[in-house]
């Protein structure tokens, strides 16, 4: 998917493809988590759509829950999807930020190259 480390760097034009991709399926993981939240909070719990979709934002961001959950089905679905949304925000976060460090590491990887070139 990269270039190789002994390969050029590739062009600007290139790297924003790729972190506009990547951006995008950070963006898809977090709908798609937002949703399931929304809709297990919704069914589960008997919250209405707007409470759900507050509780499962705030965990989903790492704050919390918001509502007292009265049923154990819901407080099951709520300490699952904390679980998930902790491993959602990690897996979408490396993956936006992979092409951004990945860059940074080979165009240091080419200016010591350039460095130890130049010194024999």
């Amino acid at each position: 998917m990269f270039e190789h480390r002994k390969s050029y760097l590739a062009p600007k034009r290139i790297f924003r493809m790729r972190l506009i991709s990547a951006g995008f399926l950070s963006l898809a993981i977090f709908a798609f988590s937002l949703l399931v939240g929304i809709f297990g909070y919704h069914y589960l719990a008997d919250l209405s759509w707007v409470d759900s979709f507050l509780n499962a934002s705030m965990i989903l961001g790492g704050m919390g829950p918001v509502d007292i959950l009265k049923n154990d089905v819901s407080k099951i679905f709520a300490g699952c999807y904390s679980l998930f949304s902790g491993v959602a925000f990690l897996s979408s976060m490396a993956i936006f930020l992979t092409p951004i460090l990945h860059r940074f590491l080979h165009k240091f990887h080419l200016d010591v190259e350039d460095t130890e070139t130049n010194n024999e």
